[in-house]
């Protein structure tokens, strides 16, 4: 599962790798859309999740994370996609996504959504494109 990241980077859905204290900590103190949040909270996203998680090959340090939200049959939400500042610029966030976008692929999803306020370009670098049809969608809750 290492195709789409730079060499010495490997990439893991084995839910035990995770470093739940780091991921929790990135997310909450550093990551716009969750700031705050709790570790209760995250945990629980977590274990509700398809995890994804990022690795130092020669250390095993986690340098990042994202998980999925998914039926696994028509339909995923792409969420939380985080890379440790220090490990930013290696083109990580995008064999990440990429990597995520190839794992999913094989489910023959009809559609894999995601918010972004500035990684746009990331995204589409992928293949991820901005809705067509906005109108047609809604939501309850933050926006």
């Amino acid at each position: 599962m290492n195709s789409e990241l730079p060499d010495g980077y490997e990439l893991s859905t084995d839910p035990d790798r995770l470093d739940a204290e780091l991921i929790h900590r990135w997310l909450s103190q550093d990551a716009y859309w969750a700031l705050g949040r709790s570790r209760e909270k995250q945990d629980r996203a977590i274990a509700e999740s398809l995890n994804f998680g990022v690795y130092d090959t020669a250390s095993g340090a986690q340098l990042g994370y994202a998980r999925v939200v998914t039926d696994r049959a028509t339909f995923a939400w792409l969420c939380d996609v985080y890379i440790d500042r220090a490990a930013r610029g290696k083109r990580l966030g995008t064999g990440l996504v990429a990597a995520i976008r190839d794992h999913l692929a094989p489910y023959g999803l009809r559609r894999v959504m995601l918010a972004t306020a500035d990684a746009h370009t990331v995204y589409a670098e992928v293949g991820f494109e901005p809705l067509a049809n906005g109108e047609k969608w809604m939501v309850l809750g933050e926006q």
